[in-house]
């Protein structure tokens, strides 16, 4: 018999339509439904649930560990061991115990993070100022909570924060701490979530409680006169600058300059670093010196060791014969962290949506906060006394016939009646009446009730206040100030960070032999690229290339240890060596400014001035006719600052910025072809580089300042029509022989 040909089996087809993740298929999915599905998600969780802290100045970590050490009574009793406070802390935070014991070290007051530590530790919480010294383990170490916290939990139990699910509903805890003073600018906290970041500097806890009852009082109160600047737990100097703290404070961005603190000992020729900024850390400083010996751009230093003991921080530096320590401390601070910044990004949570704020507007959020959970303690409290009222006017009732309660209670035969019948005997109520039926029978008597009912005026008037309190904004107001003073008064302690008011900098400069010194040229375009080329490389040049619809702006003859102004649309000033910039060719575009000098989004290039000796002065024309001279020394910083604010008056637009050495006449054209000529020096130089200047040129109605030129590149035939011996001078009307070549002026 003949066996039948097997046909082939088919294969099934699956439908994997709305499958993710099958094995050997592929599902299509937008990339924006993605997002939204998979990340948004996530980032939000990161943000809202992880990384940014609340006004309370806590992120979940941190209020789950120090409400769980409350809830095992460490806030009055003995320490215990680390490990049982990370065990109990996981019925609240899901996260490992790494993750739980590393957020107790940096609450540990061994660990030195915080000037108000909230965990008293026991052992080795490592340093904040080391990047290498560990931590023991939580078998090893022990806490407890330190008395701080009682601020921290004070009538927590008094319904004055919301108390939610934890992650498995099995327990509940606080959604926010009810601090009694605004910790959220007292304890440095730093977080980076998905697409956001916050980074918030400590400040003194009694300078900070001052400020918040001065706004209390006066919300137009200057913030600096009570709130002068940070205090770090790692001490060092801050560098006091006016502008940019109140920038700070006004914006909840910037950035603090810190110094490290450092003593000179003549006997042994050495010097003791006692005090680093709180960004870096000992081995970090350590390394970098050396390497800056290694490469040998430092030379007085015969030795460097860290002599951190139990007595505190202490780097030391043995110094070569001859070394100066001022001079080498200043080109350390150039060239380490041990002078740094600290950068302000006061991002919170506020409702659960983050807001970067100013000082003022996070002291003012708490306040509002702080308010609610008073009033909600007062209403707490008044209910609690009004239940106790209750309770003794139904007590008062039976004393009108304390016999007759007894002879109720006897003469009722079933125990379930015994209430209905109190209820029915005396007027009262069932809670009244259960109340009177508990009490012992000792205690039915005259004196007794008369004792308990004695205090019904007393709880009568102490409701009346506390609504009275309650409904009054003063009295409320008045009642958190006396509770900010008390912790002020408790807790306060002296500034570990000291202000340096007078910054009192060497001017710290390259070493002059490691700056080869050279002729050059530099050119500039009008889209703001920078060329420096060499006198060799400019004579074997060809034409200069460009990029497409740019063209020559500046150009000078100068050297390579020359210092360049580069004035910005933005009112700021960048300053640079023209060492930093590499030598080019013609055929090259050269540096792009902008982001060769870090410029703010949209900031562009206005005029390029050399600084020479800094013995000149620039000329600013305004579009309203104003001319202000400003000289060039204003520009010159003593510390190695990059970009200066403020470097001109923003009162009306800027229409050319000239860079000059000597006094020389300037052409100045408006936009009804008018032309004045003045001499430089019928200007006073100002010493405020924002100054508006003075008239030069009188402008008609919608007329204003076009251009500007010197004489003698102007093109002028007859200047004598032009020229005034006074100014503000109208001018005159361009005559055609006049016109010159234009294209050849400083117009910017």
């Amino acid at each position: 018999m003949a066996k039948k040909k097997q046909e082939p089996e088919k294969k099934k087809k699956i439908d994997t339509s709305g499958v993710v993740g099958l094995v050997g298929s592929t599902t299509e999915q937008a990339i924006s439904e993605t997002l939204e599905l998979n990340y948004m998600p996530y980032a939000m969780s990161v943000i809202v649930s992880r990384a940014i802290p609340e006004i309370d100045g806590f992120k979940p970590s941190h209020r789950k560990l120090l409400y769980t050490m409350y809830k095992m009574g460490l806030l009055t009793g003995g320490r215990t061991k680390s490990a049982n406070i990370v065990g109990q802390t996981m019925k609240l935070n899901p996260h490992g115990d790494a993750a739980i014991y590393e957020t107790m070290v940096r609450l540990a007051k061994g660990n030195e993070t915080l000037l108000h530590p909230f965990v008293d530790s026991k052992g080795n919480f490592g340093k904040v100022y080391s990047r290498d010294m560990a931590y023991a383990a939580a078998r090893y170490t022990e806490a407890k909570l330190d008395p701080i916290c009682a601020e921290l939990f004070k009538d927590i139990d008094s319904d004055t924060v919301d108390m939610v699910d934890n992650y498995d509903a099995t327990m509940k805890e606080p959604s926010l701490l009810p601090t009694t003073f605004p910790n959220v600018l007292v304890s440095a906290n730093q977080g980076i979530a998905v697409g956001m970041a916050s980074n918030i500097c400590s400040f003194n806890l009694k300078e900070v409680c001052d400020t918040a009852i001065a706004l209390m009082k006066n919300p137009n109160h200057d913030i600096l006169e009570t709130l002068p600047g940070p205090d770090f737990s790692t001490g060092a100097e801050l560098l006091f600058d006016e502008a940019t703290t109140r920038e700070i404070y006004s914006t909840g961005r910037g950035s603090f300059k810190l110094r490290a603190k450092w003593r000179y000992v003549k006997e042994g020729n050495l010097i003791e670093i006692t005090e680093i900024p709180y960004t870096t850390a000992t081995e970090i400083i350590m390394d970098k010196v050396a390497e800056l010996i290694k490469a040998g751009k430092i030379k007085e230093i015969a030795d460097m060791r860290d002599e951190t003991d139990l007595g505190g921080l202490k780097l030391t530096i043995d110094l070569k014969r001859g070394a100066e320590p001022e001079k080498l401390m200043q080109k350390l601070f150039r060239m380490t962290t041990l002078q740094d910044s600290f950068p302000c990004n006061f991002n919170i949570l506020i409702a659960g949506m983050p807001r970067v704020m100013g000082v003022g507007e996070i002291l003012e959020e708490w306040t509002a906060w702080r308010t609610d959970c008073v009033k909600r303690r007062l209403f707490h409290q008044i209910g609690k006394k009004e239940d106790r009222l209750h309770l003794l006017k139904g007590l008062e009732r039976i004393l009108l016939d304390i016999d007759k309660a007894i002879r109720i209670i006897r003469e009722t035969e079933l125990e379930s009646e015994v209430v209905p019948n109190l209820m029915i005997g005396f007027g009262i109520d069932e809670i009244q009446a259960n109340y009177v039926a508990e009490i012992k029978l000792r205690n039915i008597n005259k004196e007794y009730i008369l004792k308990q009912t004695r205090a019904i005026d007393d709880l009568e008037a102490e409701i009346d206040d506390l609504k009275d309190t309650l409904n009054s904004s003063r009295r409320l107001k008045n009642l958190i100030i006396k509770e900010l003073q008390a912790v002020s008064d408790k807790f306060g302690k002296p500034r570990k960070t000291e202000i340096i008011y007078d910054v009192t900098e060497a001017a710290v400069e390259e070493e002059v032999e490691e700056i080869p010194d050279y002729p050059v040229t530099v050119f500039v375009s009008r889209e703001g690229y920078l060329k420096k080329i060499t006198a060799q490389s400019l004579r074997m040049s060809g034409e200069q290339k460009f990029k497409e619809g740019d063209s020559l702006d500046f150009s000078a003859e100068t050297t390579n240890r020359d210092e360049l102004l580069v004035f910005t649309d933005k009112y700021q000033c960048y300053k640079a060596r023209l060492s930093d910039f590499a030598d080019g060719k013609a055929s090259q575009l050269g540096d792009y400014l902008p982001q060769k000098l870090g410029f703010e989004a949209g900031e562009a290039v206005k005029q390029v001035v050399l600084c020479g000796d800094y013995k000149g002065f620039v000329l600013f024309f305004f579009e309203n006719g104003k001319v202000a001279k400003v000289p060039l020394s204003a520009y010159e910083t003593k510390t190695n600052r990059k970009k200066l604010t403020g470097a001109y008056s923003d009162k009306s637009p800027v229409k050319a910025i000239l860079g000059m050495t000597g006094d020389d006449q300037v052409a100045v054209y408006s936009s009804d072809g008018r032309c004045a000529i003045f001499a430089t020096a019928q200007l006073l130089p100002k010493t405020t580089r924002n100054t508006q200047g003075v008239a030069v040129m009188t402008l008609k109605k919608k007329a204003a300042v076009e251009r500007t030129a010197l004489l003698g590149e102007s093109g002028i035939v007859n200047p004598g029509r032009y020229r005034s011996k006074t100014i503000p001078s109208a001018g005159a009307i361009v005559k055609p022989e006049d016109m010159g070549q234009q294209q050849e002026s400083f117009e910017v």
